[in-house]
């Protein structure tokens, strides 16, 4: 069985860098996922998104799995209890399907260090990520068509043909079949494989390349990427139009210059 969920299923460091390591916490069921721990994840990465201090944030999990999908043995139990119905089910499934909209929103970079096994919620939570690392370990896997319900989960049938194509994700969704880390690199669904013992490492490493750019930079810089891949050409050019104006109001645009001229690095204050 799962066993009782506790407040150490999602752990959380803050680091002096401004960056957060999450990890799901739940190694014996290869991080797979309950109601609970969902609840806890989500209030995690609300207070984070809130946190001005924190500015890019980390998801991994703890032994052998990224996440393995919902805990099947938690939903079973319920369901020979009888105590889920229709609506309830509904209300859970938005649940769910909410946490790669919390990532997207979050003003944060966000890097999906995937160390294993990454299945349905487990694998929208990794696409959901803004940039995914992972280790020869690393799978993905979305098998719901080969259950006899769709393959479209937490957004994925979104979120996969936008990262590799139209033609790959059909391919994958339709059949059922995992992909190995190298085929992940290969086909662009990672932008990296690394490593195990590396991979966090990897991960912070890119964090803070990332973040030697302005906090308006990256925050807006993402904001545009997400919002653009459903845009037309010209709301596209109208919202870099608007960003890049702002961004030549802001203290670090000037300072970024006068370091330019000077020929030093920028020392950025988030403002």
């Amino acid at each position: 069985m799962s066993g009782p969920p506790t407040a150490q299923d999602v752990l959380v460091e803050r680091r002096a860098d401004g960056i957060a390591i999450v990890t799901l916490n739940r190694p014996a069921r290869l991080n797979a996922v309950t109601r609970e721990s969902l609840t806890l994840l989500n209030l995690t990465l609300d207070c984070l998104a809130q946190d001005r201090e924190c500015r890019a944030v980390i998801i991994t999990g703890a032994g052998r799995g990224f996440c393995s999908g919902l805990d099947l043995d938690a939903a079973n139990k319920r369901n020979a209890e009888g105590s889920t119905g229709a609506i309830d089910k509904l209300y859970w499934q938005e649940h769910f399907a909410g946490l790669g909209g919390r990532l997207r929103a979050m003003p944060k970079l966000v890097v999906a260090a995937v160390n294993g096994p990454a299945v349905g919620v487990g694998m929208a939570l990794a696409l959901s990520a803004d940039v995914r690392i992972a280790a020869p370990s690393a799978r993905f896997l979305v098998a719901s068509v080969r259950l006899g319900i769709s393959a479209g989960e937490s957004g994925i049938s979104y979120l996969l043909p936008r990262l590799i194509g139209a033609g790959r994700a059909f391919d994958i969704l339709l059949t059922g079949r995992p992909v190995e880390a190298q085929e992940a690199e290969r086909i662009g669904l990672v932008l990296r494989v690394t490593e195990a013992d590396n991979l966090v490492a990897d991960a912070l490493g890119y964090a803070t390349t990332v973040l030697g750019n302005s906090p308006f930079s990256v925050a807006q810089t993402k904001k545009l990427m997400w919002e653009n891949l459903d845009a037309g050409y010209s709301s596209a050019v109208g919202a870099e139009n608007l960003t890049q104006i702002l961004g030549t109001m802001t203290r670090d645009y000037a300072e970024a210059a006068a370091a330019f001229v000077e020929k030093r690095p920028p020392r950025f204050e988030g403002r």
